[in-house]
């Protein structure tokens, strides 16, 4: 289903691997339904709701979902790696992240995001999906600019051609 890899990273994986400070188990815990509510409505509607003909899988909307999907998982595991590193076990301190889209983007995690799910919403062609992928750029797009501002506030050596989330524009 859509959401389970995103349930499995973000509840499972990602909080054992994250360092610094403790992460608030009642935010993992809505996420956690969020994510397991979004799995459960996307994989119902693909499974209960929608008959796709053989040839789907070969028109252009699936073929460039998919592969923006896998791109946009690729940079967001890729982002959440670097991330990962840039404290030593212990610190709690922040630091600018550096190299991957975080050379261009303060938010290359949420923007990699962002991109798979707006290929899972082409390659599905549906409207949770689509809605999902909506919400999903409202929702991230907010957090990079945050996280934008408030990098740019406490950093004085900032990059300042750094952009919230999207290289070169916003």
């Amino acid at each position: 289903m859509a959401g389970d890899d995103r349930v499995l990273r973000e509840t499972l994986v990602y909080p054992f691997l994250m360092r610094g400070r403790p992460f608030p188990v009642a935010v993992l815990f809505r996420g956690f339904v969020f994510c397991t509510g979004n799995g459960l409505l996307q994989g119902y509607y693909l499974t209960h709701c929608t008959e796709y003909p053989a040839e789907w899988y070969t028109d252009i909307r699936f073929i460039l979902g998919v592969g923006l999907f896998v791109l946009g998982m690729g940079i967001n595991i890729h982002s959440d790696y670097l991330l990962r590193q840039l404290r030593k076990p212990g610190e709690v301190i922040y630091k600018i992240p550096q190299g991957g889209l975080f050379t261009y983007v303060s938010g290359a995690n949420f923007l990699g995001e962002i991109i798979e799910w707006i290929g899972y919403a082409l390659a599905t062609w549906s409207l949770p999906a689509l809605a999902f992928a909506f919400f999903s750029i409202c929702f991230l797009g907010l957090r990079a600019f945050h996280h934008h501002r408030f990098y740019l506030k406490i950093f004085e050596d900032y990059p300042k051609f750094r952009k919230a989330l999207i290289p070169f524009i916003f």
